[in-house]
């Protein structure tokens, strides 16, 4: 019965998802992991002798795969992930908070769309425009009452006012 099963295990075609997954992905299999952004992240992180940069433009096509790779890839161009990563507020609050050489500058302009990501970005990241960060995070009651209380620099009285007449009316 063992034998048998063994036989079939050899003939069952191996899906790349498997082999990367399991560590039998090999250089051979990189245009295949390139069809898909995650696969491509995967190849370039654990198949040693890939190639980052064709790797890197199929990653960069999904903004998490960009982060991703920028975050674990030795020599991902940062500029280029920083891109695709920026499409999405939290993604490029994080890039900025965890990758070395962001531009603080543009990931505050993605962030700053989220009033959520804009509070976080003024409370977590030195050198934040903290009144960029204030503008955004008042158009959500609830986020410009935390930007008043918790971020040193906030202008109260913006806070205020656009709190006021709410349950956050301070």
């Amino acid at each position: 019965m063992m034998k048998l099963l063994e036989q079939s295990a050899e003939e069952v075609k191996q899906t790349l998802g498997y082999k990367l997954n399991n560590g039998f992905a090999r250089l051979k299999d990189e245009d295949e992991a390139c069809t898909k952004p995650k696969w491509a992240y995967f190849f370039a992180r654990y198949v040693k002798g890939a190639d980052i940069e064709k790797c890197q433009e199929a990653a960069c096509k999904d903004p998490y795969c960009a982060y991703e790779f920028a975050l674990w890839i030795k020599d991902a161009n940062i500029e280029k992930c920083e891109e695709a990563a920026c499409k999405y507020p939290k993604l490029a609050y994080y890039f900025v908070l965890y990758i070395e050489g962001s531009n603080i500058e543009k990931c505050q302009e993605a962030a700053c769309k989220d009033p959520w990501c804009a509070y976080e970005f003024a409370r977590d990241v030195k050198g934040a425009d903290i009144k960029r960060c204030e503008e955004a995070a008042c158009k959500d009651l609830r986020w410009g009452y935390r930007f008043a209380m918790d971020i040193k620099g906030a202008n109260i009285e913006n806070c205020r006012k656009a709190c006021k007449g709410s349950k956050y009316e301070f």
